[in-house]
């Protein structure tokens, strides 16, 4: 179950996510001043170590004052649950005695008024005239939000901007001179690197935990909103009331900002996640210099790249991104992606996970082009697309059974039969053959009866008779393009 940090005991505090795209910046001109920078020197020499381990103290007190305590204002909502895509109310979401433990109140104490409520978060300075980086879902719904500094001083907040995508907002105070915090790289982390989280866990302002760096390029499972950023996996202690805070590396540099927490109970259980600072800190430009994000994309759905689907394509190794559906007249298709290819490389940077291609795409600024090595007939092609702005958006029928007989594929546990002209009409589909059932190989592919295949080892498939010569033709493994609910995707079968 993965979590939001969210304020404490604000009733935006869990929430269930998923995978979009942002970019790699410098710092912004912003965040330069006379003010102080609380970081480690300009040697990149980290802290002390004592006996082996950090001495974490000489940064605490380096970069402390540039971390903030987020209360906010809202009004409370009659039905909070349904904010995080709970299909129904309170009383019939099996989650949300769970949500009501993470937010702080019984389900017997939860009120049901309109009062407002008090939550809190965590921010960093980033420039010493008052823009401060935090959450979007600290933020989200407040009718007032305060900042407080360490010095005891506070400030009303005005939010700037937020951006739900990637999960971060910019807020703006009234005031001169800040410390502020240094930007750092966060391309430059490594498992197993020592890292600091400083934030208001349950209100506890300023308080500082520390751990490792588990992994990088992290999905977070459940997501339903970050489809853009690819999130640093610590084992730092957070909880709620920490999210929007900085996570730091030994240099004093700030590499992330915490975020996620995957847990059963609302609270640390050993998995946190921030999101890198690169694509936080490209968010807060854009938000600073426009209000809002622009992000770029090119058309095309993609899907992992399993172990199975690599040997049915020749690949040498599980690797890059599968392309399973094509926008008509998009940029993809005009520059000529093809279904099937497997993106390996944007911008010459290599994918070895699906993950990383909204983000890669996502960075580029539209109108500018987006050069693809793509994995095709067992070759390798470059292609450019040009990129184009990304709009904010706000099935395949079931078939009946008065179509013709079905024809069942013993090898693959599949029973399919074709579609009459009328019924690919009705499914907006180019497909002309239906899934009927399955068992076996088929159905632990997680092929449905529903689905309309549309080709086989990336050749068209009109006939049962194509059918059944792909599968001859095919080695151990073959790979379905498939239609299921207006969206298609690559399903890979096992046949030995």
């Amino acid at each position: 179950m993965s979590t939001e940090l969210a304020a404490t005991p604000r009733l935006l505090g869990a929430v269930l996510i998923v995978t979009l795209l942002s970019a790699c910046a410098p710092q912004s001109s912003n965040a330069a001043s006379a003010a102080p920078v609380v970081a480690a020197s300009a040697e990149r020499a980290p802290n002390a170590l004592v006996r082996g381990l950090p001495d974490f103290a000489n940064l605490v007190e380096q970069v402390g004052p540039a971390v903030v305590n987020v209360t906010v204002i809202e009004k409370r909502q009659r039905n909070p649950l349904q904010r995080f895509g709970a299909p129904g109310g309170e009383d019939d979401d099996p989650f949300s005695d769970f949500f009501r433990q993470f937010q702080g109140q019984p389900r017997e104490n939860q009120p049901r008024d309109n009062t407002p409520e008090e939550g809190v978060g965590s921010g960093f300075i980033v420039s010493s005239d008052g823009y401060i980086l935090t959450n979007t879902h600290v933020v989200d719904n407040a009718t007032r939000v305060i900042v407080r500094l360490t010095d005891r001083r506070e400030f009303q907040a005005k939010v700037i901007g937020s951006d739900d995508k990637s999960d971060v907002a910019l807020l703006k105070i009234d005031a001169k001179n800040l410390p502020t915090v240094k930007i750092g790289d966060p391309s430059k982390l490594r498992p197993g690197e020592w890292v600091l989280a400083i934030g208001s866990p349950f209100n506890f302002q300023n308080s500082a935990t520390a751990g490792i760096v588990s992994a990088l390029g992290r999905e977070v499972p459940n997501a339903t909103n970050y489809n853009y950023v690819n999130f640093i996996q610590t084992d730092v202690a957070v909880n709620p009331g920490n999210s929007g805070g900085p996570l730091f590396n030994l240099y004093g540099e700030v590499v992330g900002i915490n975020s996620q927490i995957y847990s059963n109970t609302g609270s640390y259980a050993g998995l946190s996640f921030a999101i890198p600072i690169d694509i936080a800190n490209s968010v807060r430009e854009q938000l600073q210099a426009t209000g809002h994000v622009t992000r770029g994309r090119i058309g095309v759905g993609i899907q992992p790249v399993t172990a199975a689907l690599a040997e049915s394509y020749g690949l040498d190794r599980p690797r890059g991104a599968a392309v399973s559906t094509i926008d008509d007249g998009g940029p993809a298709d005009k520059a000529g992606l093809k279904l099937e290819d497997v993106i390996l490389s944007v911008n010459a940077r290599k994918i070895e996970r699906s993950s990383e291609v909204p983000a890669l795409i996502a960075a580029i600024h539209p109108g500018a082009t987006a050069e693809l090595e793509v994995w095709r007939g067992k070759g390798i092609k470059r292609i450019n697309v040009v990129v184009e702005e990304l709009k904010d958006k706000a099935t395949v029928a079931k078939t009946g059974g008065g179509g013709a007989s079905s024809d069942k594929l013993e090898k693959l546990g599949l029973s399919v039969r074709e579609l009459t002209a009328q019924e690919k009409t009705q499914l907006h589909t180019n497909g002309s053959l239906v899934v009927t059932e399955t068992d076996g190989p088929a159905a632990e592919a997680g092929l449905r009866s529903g689905d309309v295949i549309l080709g086989a080892n990336r050749t068209a498939v009109n006939s049962i008779a194509q059918l059944r010569e792909a599968v001859k033709q095919a080695g151990r493994a073959l790979a379905l393009l498939v239609q299921s609910n207006k969206v298609q995707r690559i399903v890979t079968i096992q046949t030995q």
